[in-house]
């Protein structure tokens, strides 16, 4: 194992631009276009936005309420399930790259690849599936937008204190030092196999981003930009050159939001 781990460390920036274009890697660009183009087509039309504006958080509570079938928890799930893979499942590329070098040393096959990604976001489905559960108590309890937009002061509050105070612990820390070095849990676990390197990849990747996705409810879960902009800024903490530059600062930072929102108005 050892000499394959070089091999694969050894590996050129251009092999691995290969790489990208063989079909395991063709098949996650794909998945990760088809849950961004799934989002897009999710977005609130124009009359639903108008209704918005009129009615308020009733508006999202009655849709989840009355048609639980249509546009309750099923529909509210997908939207989750969607967001994850558009926004986690990029974030965590440069860990599938490394296992896919050690695949290119033959120390893994395309079908550990698929593995790896399905078990990695099995953890990110469990996520949508909590993230579905407040999303509807929260609609229900009128705290809420129809966009998924805070409608309470103390709840923007608190969900950015609690990021930004998960940003600055010890366990934030923990979880960053599996995402960004991912050879290392490779290579101390590959006897697990692939599925449960995914699953542990994964559960690392939570720990790094659940409390920053949950900001989702501050930004709006329907709000594409905000989509975005929180993928990147995920997948550049990952990172070992400017994520241990970045964590520190979006902690303060977050605490600062919460602080200045608690003091306005």
């Amino acid at each position: 194992m050892d000499g394959k781990t070089r091999q694969a460390e050894a590996l050129r920036p251009g092999d691995r631009l290969r790489a990208f274009g063989q079909a395991h890697w063709l098949g996650f660009h794909a998945l990760v276009l088809a849950a961004w183009a799934y989002l897009f087509a999710m977005q609130l039309p124009p009359e639903t936005a108008a209704a918005a504006r009129l009615f308020g958080p009733e508006l999202w509570a009655a849709i989840c309420t009355v048609e639980p079938g249509l546009a309750g928890a099923p529909t509210v799930f997908l939207m989750w399930a969607a967001m994850t893979a558009a926004m986690m499942a990029p974030s965590a590329a440069p860990a599938f790259a490394t296992f896919d070098d050690l695949r290119v040393a033959q120390a893994a096959s395309r079908g550990g690849f698929a593995a790896l990604v399905a078990g990695y976001l099995a953890v990110w489905l469990g996520f949508a599936a909590a993230a579905t559960a407040a999303q509807l108590a929260l609609a229900g309890a009128g705290l809420i937008s129809p966009a998924g937009e805070s409608a309470a002061k103390w709840l923007t509050v608190f969900l950015l204190a609690a990021a930004g105070a998960w940003q600055l612990s010890a366990a934030k820390r923990a979880c960053l030092r599996h995402c960004r070095r991912p050879l290392t849990v490779f290579v101390a676990h590959w006897q697990e196999g692939p599925t449960r390197l995914g699953l542990r990849l994964g559960l690392a990747c939570l720990g790094c981003c659940w409390a920053l996705m949950a900001l989702a409810f501050v930004g709006g879960t329907m709000n594409l930009l905000w989509m975005g902009g929180a993928m990147v800024l995920m997948t550049l903490e990952k990172l070992p050159g400017p994520g241990p530059v970045l964590t520190l600062p979006l902690g303060l930072a977050l605490l600062g939001a919460a602080g200045f929102v608690a003091t306005a108005g």
